[in-house]
């Protein structure tokens, strides 16, 4: 980009000062524990911030992992997102609401939020500088200049934390997947994500909305991704499941149970193995 547009962020501070947060929430970030980082056999795992989902998973995840959540809207499952935050420092881009909601119930769970960076693509995108709503949603030229905006920022994230261990959450993909844009230009910035979670071996999230996206994008997004979480809503005889599937991960033999998990605080796994 020629005029590179500056990256809309709220970094934890503003996020207190915002809330009325003393520092002191902010202060104490959550450090990596000693077992952040395992290796098995010769394969350097890193843990997803969910202790039973990283047992299942042997470890965690590899190093440079791009996956994919592919997720049904309808089960609260964007809760893994906030969880995934505990672990490490987590550059979060924000596509459907402002950072100061999402950070609003990152804190009603419970969730220390110090780790957070908020990259603001949605007020980049539906907001003028003056704050005011725009009307050029759908616009081809716009719809570009918010993924330039979104890889630039991308660039910038990976030049900095070259030394560091870090997340990298985008909430949702769906957005990129249904701009007015040529799908050349999506599997561009696929590719930008992929190359930059290797080059710093970081965990990259992309999150998606089931049913929002066609048939022919959503394959694509499986073939390019290392990971494919699958969170489903089931109607069962008096009750709501919901259940998580981790068909693939790459370098490793992925687990065939199906998860049933539940949102309270936090993302609640039940360990065992009867899903009926």
């Amino acid at each position: 980009m020629n005029n590179p547009i500056a990256a809309s962020t709220v970094t934890p501070d503003e996020q207190g000062e915002e809330y009325g947060e003393t520092a002191s929430l902010y202060d104490s970030l959550k450090r990596p524990a000693s077992d952040d980082m395992i290796s098995q056999d010769g394969l350097l795992l890193l843990s997803t911030g969910i202790n039973v989902l990283d047992r299942n998973l042997g470890g965690g995840l590899p190093a440079g992992s791009l996956s994919y959540f592919s997720a049904d809207p309808r089960s609260m499952s964007e809760v893994f997102l906030y969880q995934f935050t505990q672990s490490r420092k987590t550059f979060y881009f924000t596509t459907g609401r402002k950072p100061k909601y999402v950070l609003n119930d990152i804190i009603n769970l419970g969730f220390d939020p110090g780790n957070i960076i908020f990259v603001d693509v949605y007020s980049e995108y539906f907001f003028s500088s003056c704050g005011e709503m725009v009307e050029s949603v759908g616009n081809e030229y716009m719809d570009s200049k918010i993924i330039e905006f979104t890889e630039y920022n991308l660039h910038n994230i990976a030049n900095d934390s070259s030394d560091e261990l870090i997340n990298i959450i985008i909430d949702s993909f769906s957005f990129f997947m249904n701009l007015n844009v040529n799908p050349g230009i999506i599997r561009q910035l696929t590719n930008v994500i992929y190359e930059i979670t290797k080059e710093i071996q970081c965990l990259t999230y992309l999150y998606g909305h089931k049913g929002s996206n066609s048939e022919k994008m959503d394959n694509e997004a499986f073939a390019s991704v290392d990971v494919i979480f699958d969170s489903s809503l089931e109607k069962g005889p008096d009750k709501l499941v919901s259940k998580l599937a981790i068909p693939k991960i790459r370098g490793m033999v992925p687990d065939a149970d199906v998860i049933k998990f539940k949102i309270g605080e936090g993302v609640q796994i039940d360990t065992s193995r009867d899903i009926a």
